[in-house]
């Protein structure tokens, strides 16, 4: 029964009457989206002169391609040099911009401000450790002209002195290496005119510290070498820690990502400061410096010390405020650079 009913099921469907097979048509190609392309004008902010008129740009170009396009036809304005803005007193634009997602109609206009000059952020970081090495150096080998001229190129008679001048270009190499090879920095610029002032405090507090220290007349610290070693050994600990939280800095980001995370505390213990201080590598650096004013006991080595635990104590209250409001679960249990303090 069964194999007669599939004969009759087959001899249905091949039957004349069943008719062919119903054909698939194609699809009609989808009809491609008209592109509403911008005219861009760019006037001198100042003047409200005509600079440049671009047309047909399209609408999804960012600020980074049209300063780009400026920079074909002038040369010597180059797209960190240029400022752009859509109001003569505004802001300048983002490079990430986006033209279509501007307030503008078709017919965009810019103002450029012309910028100046500019450096990148890692040759200022180079000039800004540079510096103090070779000027310090300078001083340890008593080159002519700095002291008396019976000590030209002689060297101490201490061993503190020696030490320090290790201690201190190790400081400065450690710093060099770090921004070439740890650091991811900002693609962005700086007016070169801003380096100088930038600059001048590491310079001129390098050859402050210097001087006094590799004076012929420069007197031992009172503790001699229990006080020289117990500030060795807190300069190369806050040394090592501060490296460590650049590499674990670096290590939260993917080259590339701009998506910001919260520090935690690594295998390494040095890292285990992040329990309790947003920004340890300014922690470190202020230690260093403690025990390289411990060391040579000098003067201006103690206030470069207090001048720059300052300054880092008001980056680091910064940050910790934008770790705060960027993201809810921040460990409350944290201070911005002194543990339980401040």
């Amino acid at each position: 029964m069964d194999a007669l009913a599939l004969e009759a099921k087959g001899a249905k469907t091949d039957s004349p009457a069943a008719g062919p097979a119903p054909v698939k048509r194609p699809k009609p190609p989808k009809k491609a989206k008209r592109i509403v392309y911008f005219e861009v004008e760019i006037l001198d902010a100042r003047t409200k002169e005509k600079l440049l008129l671009l047309d047909k740009v399209e609408p999804t170009a960012t600020i980074l391609e049209i300063k780009s396009m400026f920079h074909k036809s002038n040369q010597h304005w180059y797209p960190a040099r240029q400022s752009l803005c859509l109001d003569p007193k505004a802001k300048s634009l983002k490079d990430e911009d986006i033209l279509q997602q501007l307030p503008v109609g078709t017919t965009a206009t810019f103002y450029f401000r012309d910028l100046g000059a500019q450096i990148t952020w890692a040759k200022v970081f180079l000039a800004e450790c540079a510096g103090p090495l070779f000027i310090y150096l300078m001083f340890y080998f008593r080159l002519p002209f700095i002291y008396a001229p019976k000590y030209d190129f002689t060297t101490s008679k201490h061993w503190v002195v020696h030490l320090a001048c290790i201690c201190h270009s190790f400081h400065y190499v450690k710093r060099i290496l770090e921004n070439m090879f740890v650091h991811r920095l900002s693609p962005g610029t700086m007016p070169l005119r801003n380096i100088f002032k930038n600059c001048s405090y590491y310079w001129l507090f390098a050859a402050w510290m210097a001087y006094y220290i590799n004076h012929p007349l420069y007197t031992t610290p009172y503790y001699g070498q229990q006080q020289v070693k117990a500030a060795l050994i807190i300069f190369l600990f806050c040394q090592l820690g501060n490296f460590s939280i650049h590499v674990a800095l670096r290590n939260l980001r993917q080259p590339g990502s701009k998506v910001k995370k919260i520090p935690y505390p690594t295998k390494n213990p040095f890292t285990w400061i992040f329990m309790v201080v947003s920004c340890p590598h300014y922690t470190y650096e202020c230690g260093s410096w403690v025990g390289f004013t411990l060391m040579t006991q000098c003067v201006p080595v103690a206030f470069f010390t207090l001048i720059g635990f300052i300054r880092m104590t008001v980056w680091a209250k910064g940050k910790h405020r934008n770790y705060v409001k960027e993201f809810r679960d921040y460990p409350t249990l944290r201070s911005a650079i002194l543990p339980f303090i401040l």
